[in-house]
Order: structure tokens, then C-alpha cells, then sequence
């Protein structure tokens, strides 16, 4: 649990370098510049290692996997270590021959490895084939604990459904935090652009105002074209650090890498949960039909 009363946080919002080391060597750049301006928590985006491969269907991708530990936990860690922070990675997890994860590790400041989570929401959409390449992660919604407090880890898909965050925040999460690969259609027109950004960040807010907490969320930028002819995806930015009543701590811009810092009151949720008591007010003994696809 956290001692701290407040942390300093980084968010690397970056673009695709062209492949694991190139974009692993940009990391190394950007989290020795947050950690000289003071951050002990460093959130990296979705995949970082490469660019969004999941916009076509390829068996040839998976060669991009690599187990757990490995050659990237190995980097990070020592990055960890050599800083004495708390960094948060996502990789693509090669568990067993034919069985993958999209997998966030976390790193304690002494270099180990603190926990790691497995994506639970999977999509299946236009430019999101996550399907193809991504098994449901088996970890279940559990935070990790760290030096710098108990961490309710999530990966992008898994910002869209409540029932994450709110397990994170029963099992006693301090923070939620986000890795995210999430963009824009270049062909859609700029109202649905923005109705589609808006509401990525409305469910952030959500979550963090429903459950009392501070929320972290790291988005990728730059266009990625289709390897398949299709228009590409022009990830947005917009990374974001919330604190429990949904209130902006600090916000990234739309279209280039940022280095997003924010100091979070540790201490601020307790207080919210005073004025607001969601989890005492929870009519547990009424919400069994929420095991349901549906209610026919």
C-alpha cells in the first residue's frame, strides 16, 4: 500500500519508431527526461514496441510475441531499476505455442517484476483484429502492489466496461491505470471524430468517478497506415491523468509524443469516498442478473 501522500506520474505518449528497439530506445530517452523531472509512477502506452499490428490478420505477426520474462521485460527492468521507478510496460505475451496474451507488466523501482495483467475485453472490429492475435487474459481483476501504491491495471479495450474498474476498486486499487492504442478512422468526418474521442474520455471520467479514484490513461500518436490497403488509423493522443472526482489533472495534446506529467493526491480519495459513498451504497444483494449476456 501507499505511503506516499503524493506521486508524481509520467505518461509517454509516443509514435511508432519502426520496431522494438528503436521504439524501446526512445523510451529509454523519454522516461530518463520524467524521471529527472521528479515522476516515481511511468505509464507506457499499448504495445509500444512496434507499431498497431492488429489492423489486418497475419500469422506472420506473431513472431513479434515473446515470453514473459524476456528480452523487453529484461530492458525494462533494468530501466526501472537504473531510475528507481514504478513502469508500467504492454507487450505481446507468447505463453505457449499457439497461445498469446496482450499482456501490461509491471516493475517495481528495484528492477523485479511486481505483477502483470492480461487483457480480459478482447475487440473485434474494422482496424482492431485483436481477436485474431490475443487470447482473454485468465489473471482476473487484480490489483499490484507496489512501492507506490496498489495499481488496478486494465489495457484499452477493458476502458469501456465499468465492471473492470469497479472489480479493481472492491479489491482495494489506489489507482487505475490504462495502456491505450486508440484512434480515429481518417475517413470518418470530423463530428464523428469527436463524438468517438469525447467518449473515450467520458469513460475514463466515469470510472473514476464511480469508484472514487485517480485515473491514468496513455494513448499512442502519429497515423499507421493499413497493411492491407485500408485507410490506417490516426491514433488521437489526448492521454490523461483524472483525479477521483473525474477533474482533470493533465491532459496531452491530439497529434504529437508528449511527456505528460501530473502530481496525484494520494490522500484524495479517501476524502471523496466520504462525501460520496458509491461502494457503502451498493445494493449487492440486488445485482445478480449482472452475470447475464442479457436479460430476456
Amino acid at each position: 500500500m501507499a505511503t506516499l501522500k503524493t506521486l508524481p506520474v509520467a505518461l509517454i505518449q509516443e509514435r511508432n519508431h519502426g520496431d522494438a528497439d528503436a521504439n524501446l530506445a526512445i523510451i529509454e530517452q523519454r522516461v530518463a527526461e520524467a524521471t529527472k523531472r521528479g515522476a516515481r509512477l511511468v505509464l507506457l502506452q499499448e504495445l509500444h514496441n512496434g507499431a498497431y499490428f492488429c489492423q489486418h490478420q497475419d500469422v506472420r505477426e506473431f513472431d513479434l510475441a515473446e515470453p514473459i520474462p524476456g528480452p523487453s521485460t529484461e530492458r525494462l527492468a533494468q530501466l526501472a531499476k537504473a531510475h528507481g521507478i514504478v513502469l508500467v510496460g504492454s507487450l505481446f505475451e507468447r505463453r505457449g505455442a499457439g497461445l498469446y496474451h496482450n499482456t501490461a507488466v509491471v516493475f517495481e523501482s528495484d528492477g523485479s517484476i511486481a505483477g502483470k495483467y492480461r487483457k480480459m475485453h478482447i475487440p473485434d472490429d474494422p482496424g482492431f483484429n485483436e481477436k485474431f492475435y490475443f487470447t482473454p487474459g485468465d489473471l482476473g481483476f487484480n490489483p499490484i502492489d507496489t512501492s507506490v501504491g496498489r495499481l488496478g491495471v486494465l489495457v484499452c479495450w477493458d476502458q469501456w466496461y465499468p465492471e473492470g474498474a469497479r472489480l479493481m476498486a472492491l479489491a482495494g486499487a489506489e489507482l487505475l491505470l490504462y495502456p491505450t492504442a486508440i484512434g480515429w478512422d481518417p475517413d470518418d468526418d470530423q463530428a464523428e471524430k469527436d463524438r468517438q474521442r469525447n467518449a473515450w474520455i467520458l469513460s475514463h471520467r466515469g470510472h473514476a468517478v464511480a469508484n472514487g479514484l485517480p485515473v491514468l490513461s496513455c494513448n499512442r500518436v502519429g497515423h499507421e497506415p493499413s497493411p492491407i490497403g485500408a485507410s490506417g488509423i490516426d491514433f488521437w493522443g489526448s492521454s490523461h491523468v483524472l483525479g477521483p472526482q473525474g477533474e482533470f489533472l493533465a491532459e496531452a495534446g491530439i497529434g504529437d509524443p508528449e511527456i505528460l506529467m501530473a502530481e496525484v493526491d494520494l490522500q484524495r480519495s479517501e476524502h471523496v469516498r466520504r462525501i460520496w459513498p458509491f461502494l457503502r451504497d451498493r445494493r449487492i444483494d440486488a445485482y445478480g442478473d449482472l452475470l447475464k449476456r442479457y436479460r430476456d
